[in-house]
């Protein structure tokens, strides 16, 4: 079985949407299904998400405008879309928007499954171009395109957003990096409830990383973030 994927699944048809979702989890996955694209962007700013699925057809916000949106945010996290829209403008667009395929109603399920892996295994080869293999960090060892931390037998897989807060502070290990470059490059935008969030995070890492007690993850009121060890 695939490695399990956090899904966001924007899907307004409930009947169709519910079947995919379940289809999805007996896969080993989990998902979250969300009804138009204005829930969708909400819950992907809010949570972290391995991979997108949306529809295009869709209440409140359409797919194409939603993932618009996301890549303003984020422009790593795979997307497919998968929709009954299957003219060549249509395609073409979505593709622009930054899709990473575009699947039409009907389709194999297993297929489906097939280009999840596909996409999940081009974003990981992305971040194997781009980043170390591992990172020493006092006693644990980062893996980034793994998202694991590890502490002697110890391997935890950090979420997306923990994974690249901690990919951030340590490319500037021991220097003060402010918060609105943080949530600019992470979050999409330096809001209030992103602040929180950030906060929220920052909690997080320092109890990933707290056998060491070498190491520390500084905030400073008003300031920013720094990794010291």
């Amino acid at each position: 079985m695939a490695e399990p994927l956090h899904i966001l699944l924007a899907e307004d048809d409930e009947m169709f949407g519910n079947i995919l979702r379940d289809y999805l989890v007996l896969n080993g996955h989990n998902v979250m299904l969300c009804r138009n694209g204005e829930e969708a962007r909400n819950e992907f700013v809010s949570n972290d998400y391995d991979l997108i699925i949306t529809d295009v057809m869709m209440p409140v916000k359409d797919g194409f405008t939603f993932v618009n949106e996301l890549r303003k945010i984020n422009k790593i996290v795979p997307v497919i879309y998968l929709t009954a829209r299957n003219q060549k403008e249509d395609i073409v667009r979505g593709y622009k928007s930054g899709a990473d395929d575009y699947i039409t109603k009907p389709f194999d399920s297993e297929v489906l499954l097939l280009k999840i892996q596909a996409v999940t295994a081009r974003q990981r080869n992305t971040i194997n171009n781009h980043t170390p293999e591992h990172i020493i960090i006092g006693n644990y060892i980062f893996i980034p395109a793994e998202r694991v931390l590890q502490f002697d037998e110890n391997r935890e897989r950090l979420s997306p957003r923990e994974s690249a807060l901690l990919s951030l502070l340590l490319s500037r290990k021991n220097e003060l990096v402010d918060r609105s470059v943080i949530l600019k490059e992470i979050w999409g935008d330096d809001s209030y409830f992103n602040n929180r969030s950030l906060d929220v995070y920052i909690t997080k890492l320092r109890k990933r990383l707290q056998s060491d007690e070498k190491i520390a993850i500084e905030s400073l009121y008003g300031g920013g973030v720094r990794i010291v060890f």
